[in-house]
């Protein structure tokens, strides 16, 4: 088993921040062909620039980038490994209320990596450069291995993966390997924080919606340990200094959510058996279901408590979320709770529905809190 090093979280924003209109614009002027990519490079870099600047000013003490250069939180990741196609797969996902764009990644040949070539390698050494000037630490969102897996054999991606590997030992072994290459290049680039977010345990609590997405008949029990053993095997025999945190979430597009349950269900393997340092979960909504599973949450790990949403500009009232901390101290101590919002303000480039003003006034609220409950 390897063990995270445990460090003060810092104040830190789960990861992606709202494109300014001229990002968004320069983006779809790239897909466009009326952008090269030193060209759309030159509108990306000044304002991730601003982005960090604006997280400094803010208090934030572990910047991030804002996942400016990403579409999705996910498949970019995905489209830079060797042996991963880009494809239209036809129908997007099905929020509650509205389809997500259609984009998926599929096998094309076995998998590899490149640190030379997976872009998100190149990336974060600019953003690195920028927080060592700022006098802060930076660090990395990453889908994690077990998102990887399920978008690999989603629906007819799945077909596919025969023509490439003879085996699902074979299959998952590689996974496991190009994910362990990426973030070690990551660490060589400087990383000292890699955040794996996933959605895989946040769907897999509502059984409705991972019908819709497996068919019926699949087992919940084979998932779970396949899920944990991807993450796991992924993350072991890492350096020491390296962090490794965990964002669970039940989906968020343009302010829509995926999946509702508590945590109940997971807390076994997830709490109990997930080698990360800290858990940034979804709270903001009964859909998350309650504290009490948090008990099962193992060792001297952490909890970073999303009770803020990003969903909403609605600004929630200070006192109630001080109350709802205390709720969770019943079952984990204060000393191994934090506070962020729930989940990142633009999971893809469309982003939440709040205007930028409201979203630094999260945050804001976010900082006053952490300063009133753990000083």
């Amino acid at each position: 088993m390897t063990t995270q090093t445990l460090k003060a979280l810092g104040f830190q924003h789960v990861g992606s921040f709202l494109r300014p209109a001229e990002l968004k614009q320069a983006r779809q002027d790239f897909e466009a062909g009326k952008l090269t990519q030193e060209e759309l490079e030159g509108v990306e870099n000044p304002t991730i620039a601003h982005l960090v600047d604006q997280q400094v000013a803010a208090g934030i003490a572990v910047v991030t980038d804002g996942e400016f250069r990403r579409s999705y939180w996910h498949l970019d990741n995905f489209w830079g490994f060797g042996g991963v196609e880009r494809l239209s797969y036809g129908e997007g996902y099905f929020f509650a209320h509205e389809e997500t764009r259609d984009d998926s990644a599929r096998l094309n040949g076995k998998l590899s990596f490149d640190a030379n070539v997976h872009p998100f390698i190149k990336h974060f050494k600019f953003l690195k450069a920028l927080a060592d000037e700022a006098g802060v630490e930076a660090k990395i969102t990453i889908p994690a291995p077990s998102q990887f897996y399920a978008e690999l054999v989603r629906g007819t991606n799945a077909d596919v993966v025969s023509n490439f590997y003879d085996s699902d030992e074979e299959f998952f072994a590689d996974i496991k390997r190009v994910y362990h290459e990426e973030i070690i290049a990551l660490y060589e680039a400087g990383a000292k924080t890699v955040q794996l977010d996933d959605c895989t345990w946040g769907m897999l609590v509502d059984a409705d919606f991972w019908e819709k997405m497996a068919g019926s008949g699949f087992d919940v029990k084979q998932l779970k340990a396949l899920y944990l053993d991807l993450n796991n095997g992924a993350i072991a025999n890492l350096p020491e200094d390296l962090t490794i945190n965990t964002h669970i979430c039940r989906g968020n597009y343009h302010s829509d959510w995926a999946a509702s349950g508590g945590y109940d269900a997971v807390a076994d393997e997830l709490f109990g058996q997930e080698n990360v340092s800290s858990y940034f979960l979804e709270y903001d909504s009964e859909r998350a279901g309650g504290f009490e599973p948090l008990a099962k949450v193992s060792g001297d790990k952490k909890v970073v408590l999303g009770l803020i949403t990003t969903k909403t500009g609605e600004l929630e009232k200070k006192e109630d979320i001080i109350k709802r901390i205390h709720e969770a101290e019943k079952y984990l101590p204060l000393d191994r709770l934090w506070l962020s919002t729930q989940c990142g303000f633009a999971s893809t480039e469309e982003g939440n529905i709040l205007t930028e003003e409201q979203q630094w006034a999260k945050l804001a609220l976010v900082k006053e809190i952490l300063d009133e409950v753990w000083g």
